[in-house]
């Protein structure tokens, strides 16, 4: 049993290097342990998914033009069963490659929204949410039909929701992506490319994708104060997305300096640990609950 689970596994390996080749199974070889441990995920996922052992995390996104839209994105962690909170990186990749990213997609939309029914009094302080959708979920069939019933369960209005979708998904399925993102937007919700810029042919493919933001890759944003060429990228995605009718949005902000640079060059939004850390969705609703809305404010 043991020398027939090695060879299987130093199969797959070969496989994932592109096939057509040899792998040689060793105890120490590193491909083959983040194969095996990867293949472990797969349990600790569904049982994840059956416990409701994820929790839903936000991180703020502010406008740069000193406006007080409240904007944020839903990330997700995930707690084993000694308590320990895993971040995302620790188990996404794995729920990518076996399949099980839409599973965890539904979860969330399901949860976000549930929380949001839950507590109409935040949804009228925010502007929207952002929930991250997987390339695998924009091609699975039936996800589309599930988020309308979501909408049409909880009578979430579509206008508190954007869906983030990478770049390279979107490129990979564009014909697909496209009508997902028409179908939606019917409805009132809005899309957000993430990682622009990332990609070899992003300019080529962006007239063909209906987004309402464009979320400037970290990558170009973290350095853009010591690096020409990163300023260069920022600014040339900030007019491009302009001239679209596309507001931007820079991910990696982690200082003030970074900030304000961003502003002069004129991107609108700013997220990353610079303002602000993440924070479970639970905390933030707490504290909305003691923030008094301006309507009451006005009618007393």
């Amino acid at each position: 049993t043991e020398v027939l689970k090695n060879a299987d596994a130093a199969c797959y390996v070969a496989k994932d290097m592109g096939r057509n080749r040899l792998h040689v199974y060793h105890e120490n070889d590193a491909e083959l342990a983040q194969r095996q441990g990867e293949m472990q995920w797969i349990s600790r996922l569904n049982h994840a998914l059956e416990k409701d052992q994820f929790r839903l995390y936000t991180q703020a996104i502010i406008p740069l033009d000193h406006s007080n839209a409240r904007h944020y994105e839903v990330l997700l962690r995930m707690v084993d069963n000694e308590g320990k909170t895993i971040p995302p990186g620790g188990f996404l990749p794995a729920a990518e490659r076996y399949n099980l990213i839409t599973h965890i997609d539904r979860w969330v939309i399901k949860n976000t929204f549930r929380l949001l029914a839950d507590n109409p009094d935040f949804v009228e302080q925010i502007h929207f949410l952002s929930i991250n959708l997987s390339g695998q979920s924009l091609t699975e069939q039936n996800m589309l039909d599930f988020i309308i019933t979501q909408f049409k369960e909880t009578g979430i209005s579509g206008e508190k929701i954007c869906f983030e979708i990478t770049e390279t998904a979107a490129i990979l399925n564009l014909s697909t992506a496209t009508t997902f993102i028409s179908t939606l937007k019917k409805l009132g919700c809005w899309f957000s490319l993430d990682d622009f810029g990332s990609g070899l042919s992003s300019f080529a493919y962006l007239k063909s994708l209906p987004v309402d933001y464009l979320k400037i890759d970290g990558m170009f944003v973290k350095d853009i104060v010591d690096d020409p060429i990163d300023h260069a990228m920022v600014k040339s995605i900030n007019e491009i997305g302009q001239v679209m009718g596309m507001q931007t949005i820079a991910e990696f902000v982690e200082n003030d300096e970074i900030k304000g640079m961003l502003r002069e060059i004129g991107v609108n939004y700013a997220q990353g640990y610079g303002i602000g850390k993440p924070q479970p969705f639970d905390e933030l609703l707490s504290r909305s609950r003691n923030v008094t809305p301006i309507r009451k404010i006005k009618s007393q």
